[in-house]
């Protein structure tokens, strides 16, 4: 008798009205939010424009879709190509079936799209989403808890996911919840190129290949536990060989880009922050507070004191205490200098003296 287990939803839909509302499908976007999200706070942090992930996201987003549905397809084309299955059924993306691999690819191609209609590179802008990618992926992951899809051997842990679905081949009971092993997995690798990021700041795609690389470590052990139907190639599934290859094409791009352009990017949205946008109208404001138009108030306020002299002068008086006149400088008058030099006063003993000497 289990002492414990995690139960599955009855059922994965809910209706509003008429309108159909499926777990699976709320996981994905919610988790295309949070990516966004972050990404975008990562983005300004490095020095790029508000809002430039989200308009980058446009176009990698649907790709993404597109790409993970069709590698799905591709590599289960017996769920939907075999003996009476219907091959309408694999345009349900709703019903599940997203391959991750499929999805980071066309996704980059679509974001290479947006990067380059912005002038942007595309390495810089992986770096920033990448740890977003990561929990978007935790959280799509509880998608197929909603599905009663994902799930590994049998067992009795008290964790165990309870599956009492018996369509396409299941067989109710309690197995180990990969979905809920790899969710786990995503949140340790987001925070792992978080703290790598900061400590040895990667740049030039490297924290992308560092999130490449963490997820596919974990994805082959969680995949080697799965008992769903796959191919097999020399005893393992398709998707332990696809994650073992990307694993050391990760790896590899790692070190020789370290080697060849190591460090960080010191621009990574061209204009960002000086002459256009919102980071160009706070830098103005800034200047204006600063006083880069305080000149002209400055000099009103140098003439002030002009303007206080000249009043203090009209006051001024002469010798003899009458106002004294003011020339054009705002000084008192002069007199003017005569032709001869005035005699200076001399005592009246001297004067005398001198009209004798003159006499005699």
């Amino acid at each position: 008798m289990e002492l414990a287990y995690i139960p599955s939803p009855s059922s994965g839909v809910l209706y509003l009205g008429p309108v159909p509302l499926r777990g699976y499908a709320f996981c994905i976007i919610i988790g295309v939010f949070v990516a966004v999200w972050l990404g975008n706070k990562r983005w300004i942090a490095r020095g790029g424009r508000a809002g430039t992930v989200a308009d980058i996201a446009v176009w990698a987003v649907p790709f993404g879709l597109v790409g993970g549905r069709l590698y799905h397809v591709v590599t289960d084309y017996q769920l939907y190509f075999s003996e009476g299955r219907d091959w309408v059924d694999a345009f349900k993306i709703w019903e599940g079936g997203l391959g991750i691999w499929g999805a980071i690819a066309l996704g980059a191609l679509g974001a290479w799209i947006g990067c380059r209609r912005r002038g942007i590179p595309l390495p810089a802008y992986a770096d920033a989403i990448a740890p977003g990618i990561a929990i978007a992926q935790a959280i799509g992951r509880w998608g197929n808890w909603f599905n009663q899809e994902l799930y590994g051997r049998e067992t009795d842990l008290p964790w165990a996911v309870e599956i009492t679905s018996s369509a396409d081949g299941r067989m109710p009971g309690t197995y180990h919840p990969t979905f809920l092993y790899e969710s786990l997995w995503c949140v340790g690798v987001a925070l792992l190129v978080i703290w790598a990021d900061r400590r040895f700041t990667l740049g030039h795609g490297r924290a992308f290949a560092l999130y490449v690389a963490g997820y596919c470590a974990g994805r082959f052990w969680i995949e080697y536990m799965r008992v769903d139907e796959a191919h097999h190639i020399l005893g393992l599934r398709l998707n332990n060989w696809t994650a073992l290859l990307v694993f050391l094409l990760a790896v590899l791009y790692i070190v020789l880009s370290a080697r060849k352009r190591p460090g960080r990017e010191a621009v990574v949205e061209p204009g960002a922050g000086d002459g256009e946008g919102p980071a160009a109208d706070t830098k103005k404001a800034g200047g204006d507070a600063t006083g880069k138009d305080a000149p002209a108030e400055d000099a009103s306020a140098e003439d002030a004191p002009a303007e206080d002299a000249t009043t203090d002068d009209a006051t001024d008086t002469d010798d003899a205490g009458k106002p004294g006149k003011l020339d054009k400088a705002g000084k008192p008058d002069e007199p003017e200098a005569s032709g001869e030099p005035e005699d200076a006063e001399e005592p009246e003993g001297s004067k005398d003296g001198a009209g004798s000497a003159r006499k005699g």
